[in-house]
């Protein structure tokens, strides 16, 4: 941690990948003013920054990985193809972009505080919460409260799973008092996420906090807060990009097609597996073959190669990317309600996500009409014979639970929440899970592992350490 707190912000940001001529990715020419000191960076700047830095989080290594473990893509070559196998090491982790990025969230706030300025701190509290949940999620008991005190705290104490998901509550909540206040200052040049509405950005806290009640099996809780979450497809928070190499790519084209073709590919991965038995299902109110086609595309990387589709789909250069979304928000309302066995109001939730679908949106883009069909269920769909209810699953809530799980693993690719999903669903109770095949072996993965530069430098982490194979509190 000694190391990663020496990272200056305009280092720490020039490592990144995404801040590589950044003025023309997001139109912010703020961020070019990298100043030598933390304390010389002004608001503006930090801001934009930040923001950049959490995209960066949603789309990296990490990402991918989590992806694989998952099941939805397969590793076929190089260091790839040992993490589609589950072989990780301390050396294949890294925090010097993660707590970097946190940090600056933080000092985000303490410079908000000193200008009175509620919105912008309550901003920089929601990054700060992404960017832990991402590491907590993923790590298990990992710094927090003694984090971003580098004189006090220049070995920080790993903080419990549980407590930091209580803290990440705690600063959720603060945040949405902030953005609730009748006035801040303005600060739409520098947010390309929201453009500065701070009812977006209150929306999506509650959301965040409805995925970590979800995590930790509060359902009620995760039900309120996301009746006051993302509600519609305009408050989705997606990482906007261009098609200039190296300037505002979408990272995923640029690993799939431009410098990692063919490491990563989805021949002998579960996700089209599953997608494709939803097809040729005997469903007649569902077709998932345009979501499939704008997913996947044969032939790209190699002859009869099933790739992902960076020609004409999700993965194309410009494609944006997804944070927080409508369709995760209800869908954390429909399992939270099915886990209760209220399946009139999960049907409800579940039902608004194909509604969206039907009309072809996803993720700031139109599927085509062909081949598109999600037409509303009715919960006699999920009895024994129903046409929705595939597994045979014994009951209504169970064959219920299945379609949720199913629809949140499709929508969730390339994003981390389907690993965890992976490994929470094991717990969750009733049991329901997708029969997710392992690559190799006969041991699940369920987490990552501490980095190096961490285990080195902190006297502080775990001992003995987990593997990749250890279960975390939560999961």
């Amino acid at each position: 941690m000694k190391k990663i707190f020496k990272i200056k912000i305009g280092i720490a940001l020039l490592a990144m990948q995404f801040l590589i001529s950044c003025e023309q990715s997001f139109d912010q020419p703020d961020i070019q003013n990298n100043p030598n000191a933390v304390t010389d960076v002004n608001i503006p700047t930090l801001l934009a920054g930040t923001m950049l830095g959490v995209s960066m989080l949603h789309e990296d290594t990490d990402v991918r990985i989590a992806s694989m473990w998952a099941g939805e893509l397969a590793g076929l070559s190089r260091a790839h193809q040992g993490f589609g196998q589950y072989i990780v090491s301390s050396q294949s982790f890294s925090w010097n972009v993660l707590y970097p990025v946190a940090s600056q969230a933080r000092l985000i706030q303490v410079k908000a505080d000193a200008v009175g300025d509620k919105w912008t701190k309550g901003v920089g509290q929601v990054l700060e919460a992404l960017v832990i949940a991402k590491a907590t999620s993923l790590y298990g008991d990992v710094p927090y409260s003694q984090a971003f005190d580098e004189t006090n705290f220049p070995t920080p104490v790993f903080d419990k799973q549980a407590d930091v998901y209580k803290a990440l509550q705690v600063t959720l909540d603060n945040a949405i008092l902030n953005l609730s206040a009748p006035a801040g200052l303005a600060f739409t040049q520098q947010d390309f996420l929201y453009k500065g509405d701070v009812t977006k950005w209150k929306a999506a806290a509650n959301t965040l906090k409805a995925r970590l009640y979800l995590h930790s099996a509060e359902y009620d809780n995760a039900i309120a807060s996301a009746a006051k979450g993302i509600r519609s497809q305009v408050g989705d928070m997606l990482i906007p990009h261009g098609s200039s190499l190296g300037v505002d790519m979408n990272q995923n084209y640029d690993f799939f097609r431009v410098n990692r073709a063919g490491d990563t590919g989805f021949d002998g991965a579960y996700l089209p597996k599953l997608m494709q038995s939803r097809i040729a299902s005997a469903n007649s109110k569902t077709d998932e073959t345009a979501l499939y086609n704008h997913y996947f595309k044969t032939g790209i990387i190699a002859p009869g190669s099933l790739d992902a589709n960076t020609t004409d789909g999700a993965f194309m250069a410009n494609s944006p990317h997804p944070i927080l979304t409508y369709y995760e928000n209800e869908l954390i309302i429909a399992e939270a309600q099915a886990r209760k066995n209220t399946s009139n109001e999960a049907l409800i939730a579940l039902n608004a996500v194909r509604a969206g679908l039907a009309g072809g949106y996803l993720h700031g883009a139109t599927l085509p009409a062909a081949g598109r069909k999600y037409e509303p269920y009715a919960l006699n769909d999920f009895s024994a014979n129903g046409i929705a209810n595939p597994s045979k699953a014994a009951t209504t809530q169970q064959a219920l639970l299945y379609e949720i799980i199913a629809q949140r693993y499709i929508i969730f690719l390339m994003q981390y929440e389907a690993f965890n999903d992976y490994r929470r669903l094991a717990k969750a109770t009733p049991v329901v899970q997708l029969p997710i095949p392992l690559y190799v072996g006969n041991r699940k993965p369920q987490r990552f592992i501490y980095p190096q530069s961490e285990i080195a430098t902190n006297p502080n982490v775990p001992s003995p350490l987990p593997d990749q194979f250890t279960n975390t509190t939560i999961f």
